[in-house]
């Protein structure tokens, strides 16, 4: 069962609501589940109660459990207790949106320094050519980690009401995303400085 379609009644409405597998024909999940229903309803994953046959479905402590274990199966009929994000909490979820691009176009710059460092040290570069390249490296990097604490401070200081459940968890992705990003540059840094001190070496070694 690759695709799952249900009947879902929101209030006084109804929706015809395909849920899509995984990759490879993997049946869906609750996850999959919660995930149709936001796109259908609007009504975020953190808002959402789900029942089927009188009881309540779990989908985020249980995210991976295939549906097919809680008995569900085409046509069957659920029913979802929810509201939509109010306006104010829709506005801030589109700034955390801002703010996860910005972690993207920053990950991004850290791949492209990741390869040209790779291709430095693999020696595709002219070896007079090294030393500039690997100083420019090590200003791109360092102008990334500050971007990304910059960002962080962003995310951290970006007040939130309690009840705004959905903008708490996206933000909390977010940070844990910026966090890897500095350990991408602290390990970049780090890299660029060993193949630095190889070419002043191997300077020192080399006669006039």
């Amino acid at each position: 069962m690759a695709m799952l379609s249900v009947t879902l009644t929101h209030g006084s409405y109804k929706h015809s609501v395909q849920v899509p597998g995984g990759p490879g024909g993997k049946e869906p999940t609750l996850s999959d589940l919660a995930q149709a229903v936001a796109a259908a309803t609007a009504v975020p994953e953190a808002n959402q109660k789900l029942i089927f046959k009188g009881k309540s479905l779990n989908t985020l402590k249980e995210a991976d459990r295939m549906i097919s274990a809680c008995g569900m199966k085409n046509g069957c009929k659920i029913m979802l207790i929810g509201k939509k994000n109010s306006p104010e909490e829709e506005s801030a979820l589109q700034r955390l949106t801002e703010m996860e691009r910005s972690g993207e176009q920053l990950s991004f710059r850290l791949n492209e320094i990741q390869v040209e460092l790779k291709g430095i040290e693999n020696g595709y570069l002219d070896k007079n050519l090294r030393g500039q390249a690997l100083t420019k490296l090590e200003k791109r990097v360092k102008a990334v980690t500050e971007q990304c604490m910059k960002l962080l401070e962003q995310a951290d200081g970006t007040e939130l009401p309690e009840n705004f459940s959905d903008c708490r968890m996206k933000r909390k992705r977010i940070v844990k995303k910026i966090q890897s990003y500095l350990d991408h540059c602290d390990t970049l840094e780090k890299s660029v400085t060993v193949e630095a001190e190889k070419l002043q070496r191997k300077s020192l070694t080399q006669p006039d």
